[in-house]
């Protein structure tokens, strides 16, 4: 196949890159469905394009991604990449997550370093799932260096991933760290058993244990309990919730698709649901470009604007959630159980979308943006 090569050197040529990939990666979806798969193809594929260092400033080769002006086509382009295959967008947000957070904690030799290894084609992730009883903890070394005990669950991209960003007990109660491991050297132990999944079989989600391997101290990145600071920590939501939105878009184009091959055009009732289904996926659209401006407020990553942004988020994510499942239950009755059979794609968009959308404390994001209102306060207050 053909991809576009050229270097991507701004927000809006990602998003464009990242358009035009999707069809592509659509069509490798199903050969890459399979436990303990990987789309090897389609990754190859993203670094192509430029997209594995989209999220870069362009002083290192990116796109600029990073920067909070370029919010709406940062969720533009995991929106594309998920509506071509929600496996690789996934694991591909979980790569965007990670420079994205070594850019902000990390020294200016470590953005400098890593920013390189993503030019060089490595694959990062975030690994945070402790795996029981204990998890990951950290064990200081009299030479400097850290010695790791315990294991992470869905460890997306275990085997394929060669600098997950992990999160770490340090010693005596001093908290969490951020470490990145560079997998190709300290290789952690993988239980694929772990990962017999409804769907998203192809992100390779395995138990990884890390005990026994060591870091150096450069390795850590940022002070302890950086990671789960306010607003980065919960207003990521809005990514993994864009990528579910591109999952939608495709349930939606296929429905389409298939009711035209069918000749079913004509039928009231099925034109009806596909207004429905227009509806959603346009109330989706203007959930991520508001999702976008919040983010790209003034104030936004402030003290006292992460309260808001946090709370944006939670509704933004607790919509986008709605609007696929609707999308899927309008979806099956268009295409009924002759469209819910392989070779059919629904199958796997069915499962996938299913699967992904159950993402942490759906519940307690949704009281939180009750609670933030109840007490009076604005989205828009900053």
């Amino acid at each position: 196949m053909s991809v576009n090569t050229s270097p991507i050197a701004t927000p809006a040529a990602a998003e464009a890159a990242a358009a035009q990939l999707a069809p592509h990666l659509f069509a490798q979806a199903a050969e890459a469905d399979v436990e303990g798969g990987f789309p090897t193809q389609s990754f190859a594929d993203l670094a192509a394009a430029g997209l594995l260092t989209a999220a870069l400033p362009a002083a290192f080769g990116g796109a600029g991604l990073d920067a909070p002006a370029a919010a709406l086509p940062l969720l533009r382009t995991l929106q594309h990449v998920g509506r071509g295959n929600l496996a690789v967008g996934r694991i591909y947000e979980g790569h965007l997550n990670a420079l994205l957070l070594i850019q902000q904690l990390g020294s200016a030799s470590q953005v400098a370093r890593y920013a390189a290894d993503a030019r060089a084609g490595h694959l990062f992730g975030v690994w945070n799932t402790e795996a029981p009883p204990e998890g990951v903890h950290l064990e200081a070394l009299p030479n400097g260096r850290y010695r790791l005990r315990g294991a992470k669950t869905f460890a997306s991209g275990a085997g394929h991933v060669s600098r997950p960003l992990i999160t770490g007990a340090l010693p005596n109660g001093q908290g969490w760290q951020l470490f990145v491991l560079p997998a190709e050297v300290q290789a952690p132990t993988l239980d694929r058993s772990f990962w017999q999944p409804l769907g998203m079989r192809a992100t390779a989600s395995f138990r990884a244990d890390l005990t026994g391997l060591e870091l150096e101290a450069d390795d850590l990145i940022g002070p302890p309990n950086a990671y789960y600071q306010q607003p980065a920590f919960s207003g990521g939501a809005i990514r993994f919730a864009a990528v579910q939105l591109g999952g939608a878009e495709a349930v939606f184009e296929e429905t389409r698709n298939f009711l035209r091959g069918l000749g079913r055009t004509d039928d009231p009732y099925q034109r009806q649901r596909l207004g429905e289904m227009a509806i959603m996926l346009e109330s989706g659209r203007q959930w991520v470009r508001g999702a976008a401006e919040n983010a790209a407020r003034p104030g936004a990553a402030t003290p006292e604007g992460a309260e808001a942004t946090v709370a944006y988020a939670n509704m933004m994510r607790t919509a986008i959630e709605a609007i696929c499942l609707d999308m899927l239950r309008l979806a099956e009755r268009c295409v009924g159980a002759r469209g819910l059979l392989r070779p059919e794609p629904f199958e796997r968009l069915h499962r996938d979308l299913t699967h992904y959308l159950r993402q942490p404390a759906p519940d307690g994001a949704l009281a939180d943006v009750g609670r933030f209102v109840l007490e009076g306060k604005s989205f828009h207050q900053l």
